[in-house]
């Protein structure tokens, strides 16, 4: 979600050429023997490392700098009783690649205090190097020390802080497991990862529901908000971010958290960036995609400007820079790879993925879209409508609330999760865990419009000229409600675990399949239940548009037919007549939620950052294996 820039006004469409790849950065030898090198330093690495794809006996170790270096490892021990201190030498050690990320920039709305990036008036790249190392031969059930080293091009080396980490869980092994979303530098997100460690100490593993940051390709979103509250500092301990309730300041350092437990992120609308530019500003990219045929027909409509030689990948790079690209997110993480099911053209992702944590099998969908404000003010380029001023240059039209990957059925996401369903790995597994961004069920307002592709309508004058260009979104046609959440249902999935709406809620479906919306760490955008209503379009006419279609657009509850599981052990909320309420929707309390395994429950808990020295309550719980009801 973003909304403190749903007022801008769309500039005109970004035609680029540019055809940007993962630029490979070989790490080259040092010729200092160990001894002969300089004193380490510790403050130079962009970040600690953190873990990624664990396998039955090994894990990837990645961590970030701002120069190439010469040299680049990481150095492991073996399991021992003093875990947390450096061991006097280290028995294995193993060499990283390195790559620059393609993407990553700083604008004038950055928050950085950074020497090379003081008074920015334009968009200019930043120089970001991305660091992969692979431990192996690990032992199952068994926690190593380990620890990164990078040498610059001076000889100067950098270590890293000693941590730990192991191989994936095994199937019996009792697990935590933390659920957490939509983190997008809010304000509370450090002081809610930081009594993730004050309270359940470490955990096994991370699943992220999307919306990491706010622009993915600005890099101080990731690495060094000067705020305090960048992703990486907020799950690795190191944040520094000054929270004021009731005239008081505290400080959040956010927890240590992904240097011993490996991330599993899913794709949000924020991991996703519009038309790429080379000058414009980040937050204006981001909100300018294109439908990805929208861009095909433009290729194709002005293939004289292009140079008929051109091969297929420089063709494939120009839609993508001119509708929209995940290029950051994917670059970052190390995720399991899935083979899509085109026969026309063979090609894997990690957009969407499944992988077996312990008794958990994981999938992970991308499922999101753009998100557009919901006025229908004829100056905005909203969900609903394009604005006034550009109704004849359809080269500024947002084209609606559009999806950016279709789980509609017969798609290739859903072919693929057909496929997985169906597999033996997920089949046998005993708790079965599907992540995405987008909501199913929700009290939230992100689930209006149904997630379908806009219907754009044209009213016209009795000359026939443009009056408004609108789009409906026929809620017969959700592709999620419709398609998605019956073959979930039939798999016979545990849970469902999304975030979006910036709050948490609950329900659980006519199979017994849960449903846990689990993203309260900042700016909640509140909760439409019993006479709160949600921002819809009217039915009638109000400003000179012709009438929308109610049944399209429920203002409260949940529009796909599920009533809210009120908490178990304590409502975080009440309503002003002191009765419980089935949501936390706050600017104030903060929840996540822990996955465990060995009770095979789920736990949620709240943290009341008006009184930092209150303790966090444990105020719902309930059964992961699937009950009919």
């Amino acid at each position: 979600m973003q909304r403190e820039d749903w007022t801008m006004v769309m500039g005109g469409l970004l035609l680029v050429m540019t055809a940007l790849g993962l630029l490979l950065l070989k790490p080259q030898g040092s010729s200092l023997l160990p001894s002969q090198r300089p004193p380490a330093v510790t403050n130079q690495l962009l970040t600690d490392p953190f873990l990624q794809y664990p396998t039955h006996n090994s894990v990837q170790v990645v961590w970030f700098t701002e120069f190439e270096g010469q040299d680049h490892w990481v150095r492991w021990g073996e399991p021992g009783p003093s875990l947390a201190a450096a061991p006097g030498s280290w028995p294995h050690q193993a060499v990283a690649v390195t790559t620059r990320l393609s993407r990553t920039r700083e604008d004038g709305q950055s928050h950085l205090n950074h020497p090379d990036f003081t008074d920015l008036k334009e968009t200019v790249p930043r120089a970001i190097w991305r660091h992969q190392a692979t431990v192996t031969g690990l032992a199952p059930k068994q926690r190593v020390p380990y620890q990164v080293v990078s040498i610059l091009a001076d000889g100067t080396q950098v270590e890293s802080g000693v941590f730990t980490l192991a191989a994936a869980p095994q199937p019996g092994q009792a697990i935590k497991v933390l659920l957490t979303s939509d983190h997008q530098n809010m304000p509370m997100t450090a002081a809610n990862l930081q009594k993730v460690q004050d309270t359940i100490g470490p955990v096994d593993a991370v699943f992220l529901a999307g919306d990491l940051v706010n622009v993915p390709d600005r890099a101080s979103e990731w690495f060094d908000d000067s705020r305090g509250n960048a992703f990486f500092p907020c799950l690795q301990g190191k944040a520094d971010y000054a929270l004021e309730r009731n005239g008081r300041v505290t400080r959040y350092q956010g927890g240590e958290i992904i240097q011993h437990a490996p991330l599993f992120p899913a794709l949000g609308n924020h991991e996703t960036m519009g038309r790429f530019s080379h000058s414009a500003p980040l937050n204006e990219q981001f909100n300018h995609p294109l439908p990805r045929a929208v861009a095909v027909g433009q290729y194709q409509a002005h293939a004289d400007l292009f140079n008929p030689q051109d091969d297929d990948e420089v063709r494939r790079r120009w839609i993508i820079n001119n509708s929209f690209n995940s290029d950051t997110y994917e670059e970052i993480f190390s995720l399991p790879v899935s083979q899509v099911p085109n026969p026309d053209r063979p090609e894997t992702t990690s957009r969407y993925y499944a992988i077996t944590v312990g008794d958990i099998r994981l999938v992970s969908l991308n499922v999101t879209q753009i998100w557009r404000p919901f006025t229908l003010e004829p100056t905005v380029l909203g969900r609903y409508r394009e604005p006034e001023a550009d109704l004849n240059r359809p080269e500024n039209w947002g084209y609606g609330q559009h999806i950016f990957e279709s789980i509609e059925r017969g798609s290739l996401q859903y072919q693929w999760l057909e496929q997985e369903l169906a597999s033996q790995a997920f089949r046998e597994a005993k708790y079965k865990v599907v992540m995405l961004h987008h909501p199913p069920h929700t009290l939230g307002d992100n689930i209006v419009p149904p997630f379908t592709t806009p219907v754009p309508v044209y009213d016209r004058h009795p000359d026939g000229s443009l009056k408004a260009v609108r789009y409906e979104y026929p809620i017969e046609n959700d592709y999620i409600a419709r398609d998605l959440v019956p073959l979930l249902e039939s798999a016979g999935v545990d849970l469902v675990f999304y975030g979006h709406s910036h709050l948490w809620n609950r329900f659980t479906g006519p199979t017994g399949t849960h449903y846990l919306e689990t993203s309260n760490v900042g700016n909640s955008y509140g909760a439409f239940w019993q006479d709160q209503a949600r921002p819809v379009p009217p039915a009638d006419s109000t400003d000179d548009l012709g009438g929308f279609t109610a049944r399209y657009y429920t203002a409260q509850g949940d529009p796909n037919g599920l009533t809210p599981v009120m908490p178990t052990l304590k409502a975080p909320q009440v309503d002003e007549t002191g009765q419980p309420l089935p949501y936390l929707a706050s600017n104030d309390i903060t929840a996540f939620s822990i996955l465990e395994t060995a009770t095979g429950t789920v736990s949620s808990y709240y943290f009341d950052t008006r009184y930092p020295e209150s303790e966090v309550v444990k105020f719902d719980e309930f059964p992961l294996r699937r009950t009919q009801t």
